[in-house]
C-alpha cells in the first residue's frame, strides 16, 4: 500500500513539473508595409525583424490562391512554406542588415487573375 502511495505522489510531482514547462510560442505575423497589387502584377513589401527571430508572412491578396512557391530565397535567413498562403521567415542569428526574398503566387481575385511575384525586403535589427 505504501509503495502505491509513493508512486502516485511521484506521478503528481512529475505532472506538476511538466505543467510548469513553457510551451513553444508560435511565430507572430511579420509587421509589413507596402501595397499588394492585384493578381498578375508584381508587389513589393517591407518589414522589420530582430536578428535570429522568426515571423510569418501571409499572401494577403484578395481572392483565391491556387499555387505559390519560393521564387527567391533570402541570403541572410531562411524561408519555409507552411501552406499555400503562409511562409515563415527566420533571420540568421547574429546578422543585422537587409535581406530580401520573393514568393510567386497564382490566383484569381474579384477583378483580375494571374501570377504575381511578391518581393519582401526585411531589415534585420
Amino acid at each position: 500500500m505504501r509503495s502505491s502511495k509513493v508512486i502516485v505522489l511521484m506521478l503528481v510531482v512529475a505532472a506538476q513539473s511538466l505543467a510548469s514547462i513553457p510551451s513553444a510560442q508560435a511565430a507572430s505575423e511579420c509587421p509589413t508595409s507596402g501595397t499588394l497589387s492585384s493578381w498578375g502584377a508584381d508587389s513589393t513589401g517591407f518589414f522589420n525583424v530582430a536578428s535570429g527571430e522568426t515571423c510569418l508572412f501571409s499572401i494577403g491578396m484578395q481572392g483565391e490562391i491556387q499555387i505559390s512557391s519560393i521564387a527567391r530565397d533570402p541570403a541572410n535567413g531562411t524561408l519555409k512554406k507552411l501552406d499555400v498562403s503562409t511562409y515563415e521567415y527566420t533571420a540568421k542569428a547574429g546578422y543585422r542588415g537587409p535581406d530580401t526574398f520573393a514568393v510567386q503566387a497564382t490566383g484569381t481575385g474579384p477583378t483580375s487573375s494571374g501570377t504575381s511575384i511578391i518581393t519582401m525586403n526585411a531589415t534585420v535589427k
